[in-house]
């Protein structure tokens, strides 16, 4: 062996003992917790914040200088915006013999996190120092999150969301500093995050798993696996910062959920039940959440058979609507044909109160609700439903930047798809107008009389389809 290699050999021995014997030091004559003050004010003024280290303080040596914080804390302006069982920090050991404190890894164990939006529009981790400050530099390698909680609660928007038993693992996290307002273009880094449960007001979506990707202002999340009212999601999102009015993609198909578990969150009532397949294909863009809505461009669909309208024989009211004429098609064709626009407009209604239990039920052999979003109006493009005898259809547009009901109709048609009864709707959401001259204060509201269309406006012989979508007649 050669003498310089003899030289660097003991040389790297000597470092090591060194090191051992520091760590041997640190570990039996120094204690960490002498330095929780200066660590808690030292985070105190990087943050803008209170921090409070509760439990104890630990460091070793080996591998590296890994600083361990028990239940820490961290709040402002009187909330608690982070708690953490224990916080892990891995430090970059030749660094600090230049003075640079380097961190290579950030580990949080069972942490809580909670983001409050007021009244007011401000968020409770703004800082007063935060308003005319430029962002810092950051640069980490990994931080992990494991057995997460999250809740956000927006006062202003009276909405809120909460995740639990999630983990986090982020990589390459890169901001180079500079204006607070172009973050979102300059933010860079890849993450898997996974969720056990997610919930939005009475909506739980579980077995969350998304990957995600941030790079000079876009973002792109993908796939995007979860499972809502019992059926399985998939899919993914993509979102453009880069331009003054961010631009968003949305690519998504729920298979096989259960309908009745979506009447839960609007009723205690099992209006409908079985077995449905949603999908969404959207591109939007805006500032706010109006302009992003109203800029909606794209279709979705959602498809059904052999379902269930409990509490209510439709075939036996549609066979005597001509005596009895209290029966409404709008009623039938918001609740089961309107599918996912329809869904929207008659949210916050009363669906218990649609269709008045009269006994019975119905077997619905198929519901099509095929659309076109385009120019902030939603068009009904093959929207139908079939019972064993009859079948029904929706055609017009529903209208959301003035929140009106655009040419619409729900058609009772026969076997040549020819219409028997029409029942026009026009006027806003909230107040429509079913035919001249009569009102319907809701869709939710009682039962109209259904106008009598007749032999009178439909006589006998040959007559013009009004429908020939993939809804056939019963056999």
């Amino acid at each position: 062996m050669s003498k310089a290699r003899k030289i660097l050999l003991y040389a790297i021995g000597a470092i090591a003992g060194l090191l051992v014997l520091a760590a041997l030091a640190v570990r039996f004559f120094i204690d960490a917790n002498d330095y929780k003050p200066r660590i808690e004010s030292a985070a105190a003024e990087a943050l803008g914040m209170q921090v409070s280290v509760s439990g104890n303080i630990g460091f070793s040596l080996f591998p590296g200088l890994r600083l361990t914080l028990d239940d820490v804390h961290i709040h402002n302006r009187g909330t608690e915006l982070v708690a953490a069982q224990q916080a892990r920090l891995e430090i970059a050991l030749l660094p600090l013999l230049m003075q640079e404190v380097r961190i290579g890894k950030i580990t949080l164990t069972h942490p809580s996190v909670y983001i409050e939006r007021d009244s007011g529009g401000k968020f409770n981790f703004e800082t007063a120092q935060a308003a005319g400050a430029s962002l810092p530099v950051v640069d980490l390698p990994r931080i992990t999150l494991a057995d997460a909680t999250f809740r956000y609660d927006d006062k202003l928007a009276n909405t809120g969301i909460e995740a639990g038993d999630c983990s986090l693992d982020l990589r390459r996290l890169l901001l180079p500093g500079g204006k607070r307002s172009e973050m979102m273009n300059n933010l860079s880094f890849a993450a898997e995050l996974a969720c056990s449960a997610l919930r939005v007001k009475d909506v739980t979506v579980s077995d969350i798993k998304l990957s995600i990707a941030a790079k000079n202002g876009s973002y792109d999340i993908k796939p995007a696996a979860l499972s809502m009212f019992d059926g399985q999601g998939s899919g993914n999102l993509s979102a453009d910062f880069s331009d003054a009015v961010p631009k968003y993609r949305v690519r998504y198909a729920l298979t096989q959920f259960r309908i009745e578990d979506f009447f839960k969150i609007l009723s205690q009532k099992q209006v409908l039940s079985g077995k449905m397949d949603l999908a969404v294909n959207l591109s939007l863009q805006g500032n706010t959440v109006n302009e992003v809505m109203q800029s909606a461009n794209g279709d979705a669909s959602l498809r059904g058979e052999n379902l269930t309208l409990n509490g209510y024989d439709l075939d036996l009211e549609f066979s005597r609507y001509e005596s009895s004429q209290n029966f409404n098609l709008v009623d039938v064709g918001a609740l089961l044909i309107a599918g996912p626009a329809g869904l929207a407009v008659t949210k916050g209604y009363n669906f218990a109160s649609i269709l008045k239990d009269s006994g019975g039920s119905s077997d619905i052999r198929k519901i099509v609700s095929e659309w076109k979003v385009g120019d902030s109006v939603a068009r009904a493009q093959d929207v139908a439903m079939a019972t064993k005898e009859n079948r029904l259809i929706f055609q017009g547009g529903l209208d959301f930047v003035h929140e009106s009901f655009d040419d619409v109709s729900v058609t009772l048609i026969d076997d040549k798809g020819c219409a028997k009864v029409k029942q026009k709707i026009h006027g806003p959401f909230q107040k429509p107008e079913v035919e001249n001259p009569n009102i319907l204060k809701s869709l939710a509201g009682p039962a109209l009389k259904l106008l009598k269309k007749g032999r009178k406006v439909f006589p006998g012989g040959e007559c013009e389809a009004v429908y020939t979508g993939s809804v056939a007649p019963a056999q």
